[in-house]
């Protein structure tokens, strides 16, 4: 019996696997270098993130773009002036406007934008007063 032919395949079917495991070898050195480079900016990401956040305790509050309407400012100084919550009535006094129920609903309006924009609070039902 000629074993010759076996041995032919088996050298055969050995380089396709020597092939194969040297190739694989590459890809995961490939991916270990990817890898490193991946963690080394989710390393730096983290160090940005934790300056950013560290440094932004410092900047100073922006406030935010008033609607464009005399009462604005106005409003925000009765509240500068004031010494605790004010009611939509409060505000109407503060701004001269007679106590009319469309001027009090108008301020309360008013008072509940500059609540969205986040500029007063509105701790109990109808008590405003600047955020903090």
């Amino acid at each position: 019996m000629n074993i010759r032919p076996l041995l032919d395949a088996l050298d055969l079917q050995e380089d396709a696997a020597r092939a194969l495991a040297d190739d694989l070898r590459a890809q995961i050195e490939n991916l270990q270098t990817r890898l490193r480079e991946a963690e080394m900016h989710l390393e730096h990401l983290t160090i940005t993130r934790k300056t950013v956040t560290g440094l932004a305790d410092r900047l100073p509050a922006v406030a935010p773009d008033l609607p464009d309407h005399s009462d604005y400012p106005r409003i925000l100084a009765a509240f500068n002036h004031a010494t605790g919550p004010l009611r939509a009535k409060d505000v109407c006094e503060a701004l001269g406007h007679e106590l009319l129920s469309k001027n009090v609903e108008g301020t309360r309006a008013k008072l509940k934008r500059l609540v969205k924009l986040g500029i007063l609070t509105e701790a109990e039902t109808g008590n405003f007063a600047r955020k903090q």
